[in-house]
């Protein structure tokens, strides 16, 4: 009897101890994990932006190139490059077949004459090419007169300067990989309800992305397509107005479908561009169909679902859940989707708008 006593008070002690080690353990590795984020993200030249910035001052002072920004970049200083948020050296952009491209055109030139002489110079035209190059500068122009992209202060050469978004991500807390690695699922997503605004307010930054949806969906310069969906890629303003700051995988439909026609699959899972656009794979061609499974407003749908329905009005709960669970069901192929897309969005919005239109938050 003395014995399995003290047996079984080692065992506990055991098992206090090796908890008490595991939490260390992972405390440890969570501050050191910040911490090499943090020494990692600040090192800018790990982008190589010192020689970014060379290669373009060099062309802007031999005349090749020029723009708004280029005097701040290169002669006054003024402007420098921070924090590197891709690698990656270019990313192609094309409009569609139904855009208009007349009023693109005036578009491209108003912004291209940077000194504004009424006249379009080499050197501005050099840099307009190669912004034209850009998903992302491509949409600031079409949509410049809306409010979901950050306004264009500048350029010199392919580089811009867009206003900052104080609120990134779109949603939750911003981590290292390093941390989200160790952190349960669960946990997850109560550190980011536990992050997020009051509901109002997450109701208006919900309207604002299904109004993005709106403007991209068969809009005046032709329909893109919304590739990656994820909370990084978007942001919001003080008064929680949403706005794109990554729109790198927001691409011309027309562009998307001349790629993925060229692709080769063996399996739908081949024909994936970038996080959110799916294809199917036609297995008699072993091509990628240029078809979406799931249009821009269903892929938007999945994301905001717990996102809005967390702290929700009881009084409005099951009709916003329903309303969402049937976008998130729209197909891409359906004949009928036009209609359902309209009919759904317009439902979501009136719902939203009318819960929050008589609060300080509207």
């Amino acid at each position: 009897m003395f014995t399995l006593a003290l047996s079984v008070c080692a065992q506990a002690r055991f098992s206090y101890l090796h908890m008490k080690y595991l939490f260390f353990s992972w405390l440890a590795v969570f501050v050191g994990s910040w911490v090499v984020y943090v020494e990692y993200s600040s090192y800018t030249e790990l982008c190589r932006g010192h020689e970014c910035k060379n290669s373009i001052c060099d062309k802007f002072q031999k005349g090749v190139i020029d723009g708004s920004a280029c005097n701040s970049l290169c002669e006054k200083d003024t402007l420098y490059l921070g924090k590197c948020l891709s690698a990656k050296p270019s990313n192609q952009a094309k409009v569609g077949d139904q855009a208009n491209l007349a009023d693109l055109v005036t578009l491209v030139f108003g912004v291209a004459d940077s000194n504004k002489d009424g006249q379009i110079s080499l050197s501005e035209a050099h840099s307009a090419w190669a912004l034209l190059q850009l998903n992302e500068f491509l949409l600031s122009i079409v949509l410049q007169d809306r409010e979901h992209t950050p306004r264009l202060l500048g350029f010199c050469g392919d580089l811009y300067v867009m206003e900052k978004v104080p609120y990134v991500p779109l949603y939750g807390v911003s981590l290292p990989w390093m941390v989200e690695l160790w952190i349960p699922a669960s946990l997850r997503r109560s550190i980011d309800q536990w992050a997020a605004p009051s509901w109002p307010r997450k109701a208006k930054i919900g309207i604002g992305l299904f109004e993005l949806v709106e403007d991209v969906f068969h809009g005046t310069f032709g329909s893109f397509l919304m590739c990656d969906i994820s909370a990084a890629g978007f942001g919001y303003t003080e008064r929680h107005d949403i706005k794109v700051v990554d729109a790198r995988r927001i691409v011309p439909e027309a562009a998307f479908q001349e790629v993925m026609r060229e692709r080769r699959c063996e399996e739908d899972s081949d024909c994936m561009y970038g996080r959110d656009c799916l294809t199917s794979c036609d297995l008699t061609k072993h091509r990628c169909t240029t078809e979406v499974t799931q249009p821009n407003l269903a892929k938007v749908c999945s994301t905001l679902k717990d996102y809005l329905l967390y702290g929700a009005p009881s009084e409005i709960k099951d009709e916003l859940e329903k309303q969402l669970y049937a976008c998130i069901a729209l197909k891409g192929a359906s004949e009928q989707m036009e209609m359902e897309h309209s009919l759904i969005l317009n439902n979501l919005k009136t719902l939203l708008w009318k819960k929050i239109s008589h609060t300080k938050d509207s």
